[in-house]
């Protein structure tokens, strides 16, 4: 694997350092100022304590033992007070704080292009951050908990070097111990220490990536038959129907024969460290024989050996954590990295200025000309060369087989897609021309496949923390949801599901449809949108709901899709698609004029299956 250079790295950790005060602020810091606190507590004790035994030792002044005494209680109070108040800042912090790395994964999602979304490379490419971010590298997190162990060892250090120079000036009996070759010999032992346990870091480092590298499917497969499988209810059924648990056992057994042929790896990522403690310990020895030889010829008292056998310590713990650092960086960032790619890929959709025209006469058009689209990286096209025109406040239905390219034309209209070729028009503007934020905002969509959330059911009304509960009960009742709200226990704050509450209510798929109709009725768009989202229903019950709907809608602009045809006979026109393309346009009378067009096929080819049904019935 290619080492990463110096002022990569220096990039990468501060780029993470901006992340981090973006969306976990004052962490990082509050973190730092409290490991300055605890850090140098310690010393401050020890330089107390060495001068209390000194002068038991020597001179027995009580006021000065008394002084001192008062001396170290009083600063190990107020370090005590200053570390409890900040470590109560710091733990509600990093208790929030995987919460909020979650969040960038949000933010980074609505900021992409919708088609990004369905783009396999990219969402493989989100997963890959992912797992870089909780499972290996915890790349943010360690830059956290990074800052606390850096700030940790250069106070070892520093102030180690400050308490240990009285240590090699002092003059002992024995010239060869007050030699100034000693302060080199024992400069060398704690360095040797921290070496040993850097090149212990890289090596552990180099082997615990190469495992991750082979155990990425292992890791997915954990995941998915941990969570997905057994987890997830709206598996459950399958689960238990077909039996499906046999198959995370045999993967079970792979991960376990895994991890039989990767010993030699595991065994590795020990015996470095072990290696290195071994080093360590004899550095330790050698400075530690130092100070008893040199307090033996008479150079300090009894109080000094205690503060340099202390210090020494910790400046062998500085060194080898500091080298520790230094190495665990370069790991982590190289797992920052994954994150920054994900989160660099760019929108690429334009995202327009132009303000949404207010027109007294209530004269909008919306036009399609000549427009065709194909998914990216595919050759095949969805739509081809589809022309239709639509006024606001007209009612259209769009009609056809499933794939026949319905949905497709909405995601375009919506401007969820862009088209590849032609264009859309809104007043005979380029739809990409106005600022697209406005432009979703005319829009109220209930999708095939809408989703309700685990909030209460007004937010889920409103999609929003707050709302109006007159207009949200308003359009609830529009929707034919009011004598289910009636039973709710807690009214608009009773929560769906049971997710946030135990008290969370289950609805059935039915009234899960009039909570999605009721949505888009708060909206107060000028165009509505029913795509399909009564597919589950039987036809007459599709039938009433799109009546009632089209009650509703009054003079906004409406636009339903089915593939019934004749859930949607009331609408002022109809487009009828056909493998990707516009076939018929009209109304329901015109179109069953013509006994050589589709619509009339299929309409007869309906009206025959349910004739055939209701006299099966019968």
């Amino acid at each position: 694997m290619k080492r990463m250079s110096i002022q990569k790295r220096i990039s990468v950790t501060m780029r993470g350092f901006a992340i981090l005060k973006q969306y976990c602020p004052g962490l990082a810091q509050g973190k730092a100022v409290y490991e300055l606190i605890h850090s140098i507590q310690p010393f401050i004790s020890v330089w107390f304590t060495a001068q209390i035994m000194n002068e038991i030792s020597e001179q027995r002044r009580i006021k000065t033992v008394l002084v001192y005494v008062l001396g170290v209680v009083l600063t190990n109070f107020i370090c005590a007070v200053l570390k409890s108040m900040i470590n109560r800042i710091c733990n509600e912090k990093e208790s929030q704080m995987w919460s909020w790395f979650g969040k960038i994964f949000s933010d980074k999602q609505m900021s992409l292009d919708f088609v990004d979304l369905e783009n396999a490379a990219i969402q493989h490419r989100r997963q890959e951050a992912e797992e870089n971010l909780y499972m290996f590298g915890n790349g943010l997190a360690q830059l956290v908990w990074g800052t606390s162990a850096l700030v940790r060892a250069s106070v070892n250090i520093l102030a180690s070097l400050v308490m240990t120079v009285s240590l090699f000036v002092s003059k002992s009996r024995n010239k060869v111990i007050d030699n100034p070759v000693w302060i080199l010999i024992v400069l060398i032992c704690i360095t040797s220490g921290g070496l040993s346990n850097s090149k212990a870091t890289v090596k552990e480092n180099e082997v615990f990536m190469k495992w991750c590298r082979d155990t990425v499917w292992f890791n997915r497969a954990a995941m998915f038959f941990g969570y997905e499988l057994y987890m997830n209810p709206e598996k459950a059924k399958d689960v238990r129907i077909y039996r499906q648990n046999t198959i995370a056992e045999k993967v079970l057994d792979q991960l376990i024969q895994h991890d039989r042929e990767n010993q030699t790896d595991l065994f590795k990522m020990s015996i470095y460290p072990a290696i290195a403690y071994i080093v360590i310990g004899l550095a330790n020895a050698v400075c530690y024989l130092f100070v008893a030889v040199k307090a033996l010829f008479g150079a300090f008292g009894v109080g000094s050996i205690v503060q340099y056998v202390a210090v020494l310590s910790r400046l062998g713990e500085g060194l080898q954590e500091l080298m520790y650092i230094l190495s665990d960086n370069e790991v982590y960032c190289t797992h920052l990295q994954k994150l920054f790619e994900y989160l660099d890929i760019p929108n690429n959709m334009y995202q327009g200025s132009l303000t949404i025209e207010k027109r007294d006469d209530n004269e909008y058009y919306v036009e399609f000309k000549d427009v065709s689209f194909k998914y990216p990286d595919t050759d095949i096209y969805v739509l081809r060369h589809v022309n239709l025109k639509l006024k606001v406040g007209e009612k259209l239905a769009v009609v056809g087989m499933n794939g026949s390219g319905k949905t497709t034309f909405i995601k375009l209209m919506c401007r969820l897609y862009d088209p590849t070729e032609g264009e859309i028009l809104l007043n005979g503007v380029n739809i990409q021309k106005y600022d697209y934020d406005e432009y979703m905002s005319i829009f109220s969509v209930v999708f095939q496949d809408f989703r309700l959330f685990s909030f209460t059911l007004g937010q889920n009304v409103s999609a929003s923390v707050a709302y109006d509960s007159e207009k949200a009960r308003e359009c609830l009742k529009k929707a034919g949801f009011d004598k289910r709200l009636e039973s709710m226990p807690n009214d608009l704050e009773t929560f769906l599901y049971k997710d946030f509450d135990t008290d969370g209510v289950e609805i059935s798929g039915g009234e899960a449809q009039k909570i999605a109709l009721a949505r888009a009725l708060y909206k107060d768009a000028p165009f509505i949108i029913l795509d399909e989202p009564t597919a589950a229903l039987d036809p007459l019950s599709e039938y009433e709901v799109y009546s009632k709907f089209n009650e509703i809608a009054g003079d906004k602009t409406a636009i339903y899709i089915s593939h019934r045809l004749a859930s949607c006979r009331f609408c002022d026109k109809i487009a009828v698609f056909h493998a990707g393309e516009v076939v018929q346009k009209g109304t329901h009378e015109e179109l069953l004029a013509d006994s050589k067009g589709k619509y009339y096929e299929l309409w007869n080819a309906q009206a025959q299956y349910y004739t055939t049904q209701n006299q099966v019935s019968v």
